[in-house]
């Protein structure tokens, strides 16, 4: 990646000067209660390595969906409680994004102080579509860390967004590369370029729609595809069976039929699944043929004769990159399909393979199940920046940074 990077900044020197960071701590919550702190984890770093050189870091992040105003729902106070206590040094929180108390606060920090700021899309500049809007925007983010401040853009998660916080700022300040993206973009270029063979990507999730351009840009490329989750029962219904009440996008049932016949070879389905008789951890289950789900029923996993199949496949991959889990994990009558699966890429990567667990869903479940972070080669944080990369789509996040 030809940017400047955290590194480069350090070089030139940080200490007394204010630093804007686009972290991504979008993490779930339950009520206040984070569920998964792994952004919180893997965006520390970078905070950390500034605050110990004297910066005065001001960092940005977004919560949710709120509707571009304020939100006590969508507020990032426990996420700077959980920030702090990572980090081992106070975070200070604006109660606002550039309005009284950030512009106070920013003015008031110290050498190695940081300060983050309230939702970033509490202000609905920050997603606008106005290019002007954004900018003006963007120029009140960088008041808050003077005319010799800098840019560090560290929110793997956002970059392919066009968005004041992303795009905007780096056309305004001096800008790098912080270390989580600089090595996300790293680990996926080795998904793209001189990959080593056999290569293997295993794509989960709800819908094919959204998977659907990835599938295209990656099945002429690899050597195996294993499809699993929601998804698997719109190619299922392609091949002309029955799915119950399982999730079915019929308006992509043609493309799944079409996609078979182009890469029937490389793409591989489900042979059995799980059905459940509700939608519920409690269900009454049973694990079925995939072309026999009976009527009433929906399949929440992939069945156990389908991940020895997989894992066999699997087994032999030099490259393996997995995005989106196999079913409802999150109830462990349904979890053994993505456990399975997951379990056979560490065996790969045992041996030698270089894997690559994309973000989203996939990251969560690895550590709900307890899997182990460090059995894999890489845990992204961005599922959707990467397969929007693996598309061959430009990332204005990233651009920017070229530019």
């Amino acid at each position: 990646m030809a940017v400047q990077t955290l590194e480069d900044l350090l070089d030139a020197g940080v200490e007394g000067r204010g630093v804007l960071v686009r972290s991504d701590l979008n993490v779930p919550l339950d009520g206040d209660t984070i569920t998964d702190a792994g952004r919180i984890l893997a965006s520390a770093p970078t905070i950390r390595t500034l605050a110990e050189a004297g910066a005065k870091v001001v960092v940005t992040a977004h919560l949710g969906r709120p509707k571009g105003e304020p939100d006590p729902k969508y507020s990032l106070a426990p996420v700077a409680a959980k920030l702090g206590e990572v980090l081992g040094r106070n975070v200070q929180l604006a109660s606002d994004v550039v309005g009284q108390d950030a512009l106070a606060r920013s003015e008031g920090l110290t050498d190695g102080d940081i300060l983050l700021l309230e939702n970033v899309r509490f202000d609905a500049r920050e997603t606008s579509k106005d290019d002007a809007e954004r900018l003006a925007f963007a120029r009140e983010l960088v008041e808050l860390v003077g005319d010799d401040g800098a840019f560090v853009s560290d929110g793997f998660g956002v970059v392919h967004r066009k968005q004041a916080s992303v795009y905007d700022v780096a056309t305004l300040l001096p800008h790098y590369a912080g270390g989580l993206v600089a090595a996300e973009v790293e680990v996926l270029a080795k998904l793209t370029t001189d990959t080593e063979r056999p290569y293997a990507v295993v794509l989960g999730g709800s819908k094919v729609s959204d998977k659907l351009g990835v599938i295209e840009a990656l099945a002429p490329k690899v050597d195996t595809l294993v499809i699993g989750g929601g998804m698997c029962f719109t190619f299922l219904a392609a091949q002309g069976y029955s799915v119950g009440t399982s999730l079915l996008e019929e308006s992509m049932i043609d493309t799944c039929k079409q996609l078979l016949e182009r890469f029937g070879d490389v793409i591989h389905i489900p042979q059995d699944v799980v059905v459940a008789d509700k939608f519920a951890a409690d269900a009454q289950s049973q694990t079925v043929a995939a072309d026999s789900i009976p009527d009433g029923w929906m399949g929440l996993d992939i069945g156990p004769e389908s991940v020895q199949r997989f894992a066999s496949l699997l087994g032999s991959a030099k490259t393996v990159f997995w995005n989106g889990p196999m079913g409802v994990f999150e109830f462990e009558n349904f979890a053994a399909g993505t456990k399975g699966v997951a379990e056979a890429i560490i065996e790969a990567t045992g041996k030698g393979a270089f894997s690559v667990v994309g973000g989203g869903d996939s990251a969560a479940a690895v550590r709900s199940l307890g899997l182990g972070e460090d059995r894999f080669s890489h845990i992204s944080t961005g599922g959707g920046a990467s397969l929007e990369y693996l598309e061959g789509k430009e990332l204005p996040g990233i651009a920017v940074l070229e530019g």
